[in-house]
């Protein structure tokens, strides 16, 4: 379906952008267009691929006009640019409100006036039951999305979501911090460690996207099953592979952290439909006829429970560790554990090779013999 198509990708640039992009290369896609205000990721990235297959364009969605332009001839969107760090917007909210709302509109906007086929928008678990001014903004761009879905259904274009729970390893995420604090040799700091969350790959997060982009209908959020752990469960797990004695110290709850993430509440499951690997939540068309809000309930709606991190398929250290080797962080961390060792061994053999022969480990005769012991 994406062969001859252009790909508009806002906020391009971040992990879960970057990763998109990424997938999208090997396809018959004919262009791919990277909007973001980041000048120099927008260059990092240009020098990286040095694809004439990728476009970049720089511009803010908080300002409509710099987005038409990247918008035209544009088949496809998948919007990702948000501010995501729950302390940032627990602190600057109207920050949120501006880039998570007001720039979700904007983006919208700009997709019916340049007739986009399919627009996707990227949410959360915090979107579920918030209680942070992050998760608050990200709920109101669903409700802004599927809000534009009910106005206009299939006659313009077509708009859906993703929502996820933790993305491993994405910027900003836990796991990056604890592995710089392992290779440092300090504590790794848990705000909670019976706080569970929803582990997801980067390459689960994007056949998610796929997914959506393939089979949603005006309004649809899509959602992908996922194992969770607890915070101490995926600090043990990295401990362990890498082979660490690091201290796990609890630090406390952060601003605006939850026990548990929710990626379903039980009103959603309640019309969920179950894809296999995916839950479709379909849109709530009903208009302004009140009835339908406060006469016609739903008895079956208490018949579901919320799906959140604490019910979900609940991983053990083992489990984590076999997740956690499928990302590319801990593969390189993994491999620069390797060749440490290595270096550590032949320095080692150095040592007992120089003192046989009276050498100092970094004398010239020590040089000559250490190699050819090593190759043999």
């Amino acid at each position: 379906m994406f062969a001859g198509k252009t790909l508009l990708i806002t906020g391009g640039t971040g992990s879960f952008g970057t990763a998109v992009l990424r997938r999208f290369l090997d396809t018959e896609i004919r262009e791919i267009r990277i909007f973001s205000r980041d000048e120099k990721k927008q260059e990092d990235l240009r020098i990286e691929l040095a694809n004439p297959k990728v476009k970049f364009y720089i511009g803010d969605v908080r300002n409509y006009d710099s987005i038409v332009p990247a918008m035209q001839g544009v088949d496809y969107v998948f919007h990702a640019a948000a501010l995501k760090q729950v302390p940032s917007c627990e602190f600057f909210p109207m920050e949120a409100l501006r880039t998570n709302n007001i720039g979700a509109e904007n983006v919208m906007n700009a997709a019916m006036a340049c007739q986009v086929q399919n627009l996707i928008v990227l949410s959360t678990d915090k979107a579920v039951y918030p209680i942070n001014a992050m998760g608050i903004s990200k709920a109101m761009m669903e409700k802004l999305m599927v809000a534009k879905a009910r106005m206009y259904g299939n006659a313009t274009t077509v708009f859906s979501g993703t929502r996820y729970g933790n993305v491993m390893a994405s910027r900003g995420s836990v796991i990056p911090l604890f592995l710089k604090q392992i290779q440092d040799g300090n504590p790794l700091t848990l705000t909670d460690p019976n706080m569970t969350r929803f582990m997801m790959t980067i390459d689960d997060a994007v056949d998610l996207v796929l997914y959506a982009f393939e089979h949603g209908n005006p309004g649809d959020i899509f959602v992908q099953k996922a194992p969770a752990a607890t915070i101490r469960t995926l600090a043990e797990a990295m401990v362990r592979l890498l082979g660490a004695d690091n201290e796990i110290r609890t630090i406390g709850t952060r601003h605006g952290e939850k026990l548990y993430e929710t990626l379903l509440n039980r009103e959603e499951m309640a019309k969920a439909v179950d894809m296999g690997n995916y839950f479709r939540i379909p849109a709530d068309v009903r208009d302004l006829n009140y009835n339908c809000f406060f006469v016609e309930g739903q008895e079956v709606v208490s018949d579901f429970e919320d799906y959140n991190s604490h019910n979900t398929r609940r991983l053990d250290v083992e489990g984590m560790m076999d997740l956690l080797l499928k990302l590319d962080i801990i593969q390189e961390a993994l491999q620069g554990e390797r060749k440490n060792g290595h270096a550590r061994e032949h320095h080692g053999t150095g040592d007992r090779i120089s003192r046989i022969c009276g050498q100092e480990p970094d004398g010239n005769t020590f040089t000559a013999f250490q190699h050819n012991a090593i190759q043999l």
